[in-house]
């Protein structure tokens, strides 16, 4: 009958919906990951990861080589560094990322440290507020490839002319990252167009960590 007919194709398009759409997203964000577009820009963005006592994790580290790399490029005059502390820090991510760009040859009034953010989005929103507060609309953001997919989207969405360079050594690179590190960024980047944007956050830093421990 009719009916029948109906409902199986409607079944059908919804079924063939949930497997197209994630693979969409994850061919783009592995596209992504694979693609370097600094250029001259107002902001390199160094996204937060874990660190210990004011010594940055590995994950960290290799981001802060990469950004440290970029700015002797003179691909922008200024640094950001975000993420706050877990509970019981005695620093945050952003303070630990600052203090060793000065110790390897950053001026010290070129970076600025942004203790917020403990997620993608609350970083993104937090140095976001930042630059336009101080009249500046392009970043560089450095962070692991297969996270630069989702970092670039939240920046543009926050009207900011974004670009990623993503980093080539440590934990977060290609070389050393797998179809986990994809898969979650997959659900991650479906998380937020979705239900992030409706205001119900989801945190990907357990998930994050997860990969590495």
């Amino acid at each position: 009958m009719f009916i029948f007919r109906f409902i199986r194709r409607v079944i059908s398009f919804i079924l063939l919906l949930i497997i197209v759409i994630p693979l969409y997203v994850a061919g783009n964000v592995w596209y992504s990951a694979r693609q370097s577009t600094s250029e001259k820009s107002d902001v390199i963005l160094v996204m937060g990861a874990a660190q210990f006592d004011g010594r940055p994790s590995d994950i960290l580290l290799a981001r802060l080589k990469h950004a440290n790399a970029i700015y002797k490029s003179n691909l922008a005059p200024k640094i950001y560094t975000v993420g706050s502390g877990a509970p019981g820090d005695r620093t945050t991510e952003a303070a630990a990322s600052r203090n060793w760009l000065i110790k390897n040859g950053v001026k010290r009034g070129d970076v600025l440290a942004i203790a917020q953010g403990r997620d993608t989005l609350d970083s993104t929103k937090a140095y976001a507020a930042k630059m336009k507060k101080s009249k500046l609309s392009s970043v560089i953001i450095v962070t692991d490839p297969y996270h630069c997919f989702r970092a670039v989207k939240m920046a543009k969405d926050k009207d900011l002319i974004a670009r990623c360079s993503p980093v080539t050594d440590g934990p977060g690179s290609l070389e050393n990252s797998g179809i986990n590190y994809l898969t979650r960024e997959t659900g991650a980047y479906l998380a937020y167009i979705t239900v992030g944007r409706l205001g119900i956050k989801l945190s990907d830093r357990l998930m994050q960590s997860s990969l590495y421990s």
